[in-house]
């Protein structure tokens, strides 16, 4: 018997469908508005044991969708049938919510116990498992997670990675009949996402677990059978992985993402101007042999050939005209020598989050901090605004003593911090109070609290109207914008973002992440913690890894991302570009891999290639007619 004994309450006839969506819609109530239609009769059908996910940009009706499919909220028009349930009867509402277990994007709404083991336990508890198949569940489910040595740990004592392992326990053990995930994998780290998926994938194959996953994760969505693709609540369009992706124009205008060796190909054959083959580059390895192929073609046509030459001299020249980076030479702003700290020290929970910590942070740059889930990166950061104080070692920033109570007031002036849900950071009446909370407190004249606020706004893309509505009826991503305008309307010297851009879809993703290059840009020093390689390794001047509460690397992106072996015992992954590029060394010697983007490993492509060209084309050889 695997993880997943098929649960007494399964339906046992053989069913095509586990649930049937007929013309759904549904609507939001919103005080002196409108209500907000979330889900625009939407038909769509999820095979029993198959695995789907759900696509679309925030706001686009997936979490909305996800929980009608759950029986939390009921359909306003249509029909829904799940396991052959009907959701509109009341009696079948329980039922329906006990066979589909559903994971959000935020733990913390989903852990209730004292203790991790204890947090597990309440599903199968409440479901009356006999004692035994509770301590089997619940030792399967922190097994496959791998928190099983944390069993006796408080919840609250987790990184936000851990409590989204936590959270997904929780729902194995339940041991569902259908997995809902609303983002679940968006605060794990490279490794333990992709052991969680793999789980995933066996349960569906193995288990007839039904998977639905709300993601803008690319590399999940190849995982599945069928992609739906969902756009201002309704159904856009429907296909397996290949068939979505092959629509690159239409994802993109959906404001989504395609895997990076997708729309390396796209580009590369756009570049080149060779027609691709319908689907041929929908694997990894596919998309491999598509570019070995693209570049065997243009190899064998003399005009192309020119083509490639005259497109790589083109990026030569681009690339020398780009401004050479002096960050580097700058001054340290922020100093970390030594720094230790232990939570609940002195006491059986005590639990060790940094040892022995040191760097410098340089004025005006960009610092990527990076790590495996609960290995001390929220920690690190706390400890620069004085949130935590310094236990053994020390802190300074812009001069000043993070362990001094007169200095923290003053670092905290100058120094602004986004957690890791921003959405938590709002609080007041509307909007615009919101953001200018924290400018009215530095005793500000009002002129310029108006000043600050509307430029923030403008910053982060909200509209006049959003300012007078109330935080809590925005999206999830209009939230996320107004907490990051609230501290910016502070003008801050430093800006710490912890995890940013989690949950957010790809448009949003750039946007945000947009700002923060922009500000580095202006002088503001920006410190970004990431479970995103890709991310990371595109906008930061220098990245520092921690690894089980210790700094493993630092240094230039080029040099710890070219690191492999040494990235995966921080559980930490090459980004994907460069991945692939390291995939075709042996095709083109010399091909430069430090590549963090698409575009950019293009442009290394056609350069590398370009450059085994002979400079001139000879003349095609002829007969004594003057015929070729």
């Amino acid at each position: 018997m695997g993880y997943w004994p098929v649960p007494a309450f399964q339906n046992s006839r053989s069913m095509d469908k586990f649930a049937e969506i007929k013309n759904v819609s549904y609507s939001y109530r919103q005080s002196g508005r409108e209500p907000l239609v979330a889900v625009n009769q939407i038909s769509l059908d999820i095979p029993r044991g198959g695995h789907m996910v759900i696509l679309g940009r925030n706001g686009s009706g997936k979490s909305t969708l996800a929980r009608l499919i759950n029986a939390l909220e009921q359909p306003s028009e249509g029909t829904l049938v799940v396991d052959d349930l009907p959701a509109a009867v009341e009696e079948n509402i329980w039922e329906i919510r006990r066979r589909c277990g559903m994971v959000f994007q935020n733990p913390d709404n989903q852990i209730i116990g004292t203790t991790v083991e204890e947090d597990v336990a309440f599903g199968p508890e409440n479901l009356g498992f006999p004692p035994a198949d509770i301590r089997r569940a619940v030792d399967d489910a922190l097994a496959v997670v791998g928190l099983e040595d944390m069993t006796q740990k408080a919840p609250h004592l987790l990184s936000g990675g851990q409590k989204q392992k936590l959270a997904i326990a929780g729902i194995l053990a339940m041991r569902p009949s259908c997995l809902i995930l609303d983002e679940a994998t968006s605060m794990l780290d490279p490794l333990s996402r992709q052991e969680f998926m793999d789980l995933v994938c066996r349960l569906s194959r193995d288990e007839g677990l039904t998977v639905i996953n709300i993601t803008h994760n690319m590399e999940e969505v190849q995982l599945a059978d069928q992609v739906a693709v969902m756009g201002d609540g309704r159904l856009v369009s429907i296909g397996t992985p290949a068939d979505i992706f092959e629509q690159i124009e239409q994802i993109k205008a959906e404001g989504l993402d395609v895997p990076a060796h997708n729309e390396i190909v796209y580009e590369l054959a756009n570049r080149l101007q060779i027609p691709l083959y319908p689907k041929e580059a929908a694997t990894w390895e596919g998309a491999l042999a598509t570019v070995r192929r693209l570049l065997a073609v243009a190899s064998s046509d003399a005009e192309l050939r020119k083509k490639t030459i005259w497109a790589a001299d083109l990026i030569r020249s681009e690339q020398a005209v780009r401004v050479s980076d002096k960050r580097s030479e700058s001054e340290p702003i922020i100093s970390v020598e030594n720094l230790a700290y232990t939570y609940a020290a002195d006491s059986p929970q005590a639990t060790t989050a940094l040892h022995d910590v040191s760097f410098d942070v340089r004025r005006g740059e960009l610092l990527g901090i990076v790590g495996h889930s609960g290995s001390g990166k929220s920690t690190l950061i706390q400890h620069l605004n004085g949130l935590l104080r310094v236990q053994a070692g020390s802190v300074r920033v812009l001069g000043l003593n993070a362990s001094n109570n007169a200095d923290i007031r003053k670092i905290r002036q100058k120094v602004g911090l986004l957690f890791q849900y921003p959405e938590h950071q709002l609080f007041e009446e509307t909007v615009f109070r919101d953001i200018a909370f924290g400018p009215r407190r530095m005793n500000l004249e009002e002129d310029e609290v108006n000043r600050r606020v509307l430029r923030a706004a403008e910053i982060v893309g909200l509209q006049t109207d959003d300012l007078e509505r109330s935080p809590f009826e925005l999206s999830g991503g209009q939230k996320r914008r107004a907490a990051i305008a609230g501290v910016l309307a502070m003008e801050p010297e430093i800006l710490i973002l912890d995890e940013p851009a989690a949950g957010l879809d790809p448009a949003g993703r750039d946007e945000i992440l947009g700002y923060a290059g922009t500000l580095r840009d202006l002088g503001v020093t920006v410190i970004l913690v990431s479970h995103s390689m890709e991310d990371v390794s595109r906008l930061a001047d220098r990245v520092l890894v921690l690894r089980q509460g210790c700094v493993h690397a630092l240094g230039r992106p080029a040099d710890v991302f070219s690191d492999a072996r040494r990235l995966a015992e921080a559980g930490l992954a090459v980004p994907r570009p460069s991945a692939f590029l390291r995939a075709l060394q042996e095709d083109l010697p010399g091909l430069d891999c430090d590549c963090y983007s698409p575009e950019a490993a293009v442009e290394a492509l056609i350069t590398c290639f370009a450059s085994r060209l002979p400079a001139t084309e000879p003349e095609c050889p002829r007969d004594g007619d003057g015929d070729v």
